[in-house]
């Protein structure tokens, strides 16, 4: 039996509304949350799970869990509650009879799935847009808002899925050809080890589509626990996977924009053209990267204003995903060089 137990600290804005998430009875309520993930039962090419939810905030009314799983897994059947799966993305909510939930009460789900390759655990949740990791966020009093100073380090949000966040350490190396009194990397996710010590806070949610994270609003929850000055932002390689459209995938990166200019009007955003992708399991994706990259630039030219420029930063040039990854998605040593190269010229640029 294989039990993994996660936690997580809500962001400053701890409930967030919208037609795919449920939310708790007050605008301001507390939040917090963890899970229990345990695989009761595996056999070749299939497994059963049950996930216990323990809401450690207030009260809630009703739920939505969501978490990714990692390629090749899907759910094909769940009881004690409602599923959809897009890519790898499950959202889970409550059935009629559960979706209550007080402090400190759990409510419970099971299903069966299948797998192929391996069946690892998830490695994050969130539970009505706050991710679980067993902190709680108590409502406080916005701080009336000040101007930095003028040497106040520019703060930076490294955006995206696993290529940046698991570990993503092109992340280390990017930081540290950077000076370090001038930059402060933010994140609501901590960094992961990558041989020395650097600034890991970063938002490279593990196989997270940039359409899910746009249409369930996650990054406004994001932007308010770090405010962000500059996100550069690695997104749409599992939207790809999942064969979505490039329109839709721009869409998404606008729904994005627009929630970071509300946070912050001169925000600073630096796009990638994202790596190959070149996965053995997906002979098509590679061509739908080339497509999105191709449209990205265009896309950025029509958004970006004098007040928060749009900058595309060409990571695909020049990557092999041969030589540059381990499996054809995920950069080994040589790719993650690469990758901080390619973003290095532009985020000196947005510190000046």
């Amino acid at each position: 039996m294989h039990r993994r137990r996660l936690a997580a600290l809500a962001g400053a804005c701890t409930v967030l509304s919208g037609l795919l998430f449920a939310t708790a009875t007050r605008a301001d309520a507390a939040a917090g949350c963890s899970v229990e993930y345990t695989v009761a039962s595996q056999w070749p090419g299939g497994f059963g799970a049950t996930v216990d939810v323990t809401n450690l905030g207030d009260p809630v009314t009703s739920w939505s869990l969501v978490f990714p799983l990692a390629p090749g897994q899907s759910i094909t059947q769940l009881w004690n509650g409602s599923v959809s799966q897009s890519g790898t993305t499950v959202t889970v909510r409550n059935a009629t009879w559960n979706g209550s939930i007080p402090t400190g009460g759990t409510a419970s789900f099971g299903f069966t799935g299948s797998w192929t390759g391996a069946n690892p655990a998830p490695t994050a949740f969130t539970l009505n847009g706050v991710a679980c990791t067993g902190g709680v966020v108590n409502p406080t009093t916005p701080a009336t808002p000040t101007t930095p100073p003028d040497d106040a380090p520019t703060r930076i949000m490294a955006l995206g899925d696993s290529i940046t966040g698991s570990p993503g350490c092109w992340r280390a190396l990017l930081w540290r050809k950077l000076p370090a009194d001038r930059v402060d990397f933010v994140g609501t996710l901590p960094g992961q080890g990558c041989g020395f010590p650097y600034d890991g806070e970063n938002e490279g949610h593990g196989g997270y589509l940039v359409t899910n994270v746009a249409g369930q609003s996650l990054l406004t929850g994001w932007l308010a626990a770090t405010d962000p000055d500059v996100v550069l932002m690695h997104f749409g390689t599992n939207d790809a996977w999942s064969n979505l459209p490039t329109s839709t995938i721009l869409a998404a990166y606008t729904t994005l924009v627009g929630q970071m200019r509300a946070s912050n009007p001169n925000m600073r955003v630096l796009v990638a053209q994202i790596i190959p992708l070149n996965p053995p399991t997906c002979a098509d994706c590679g061509r739908r990267v080339i497509e999105l990259n191709a449209a990205i630039p265009a896309w950025a030219a029509g958004l970006s204003t004098a007040a928060s420029p749009i900058t595309v930063v060409d990571q695909w040039t020049g990557f092999d995903t041969a030589t540059d990854t381990y499996d054809g998605v995920h950069p080994n040593d040589a790719g993650n060089a690469k990758i901080a190269a390619r973003w290095y010229p532009a985020v000196a640029a947005a510190l000046s």
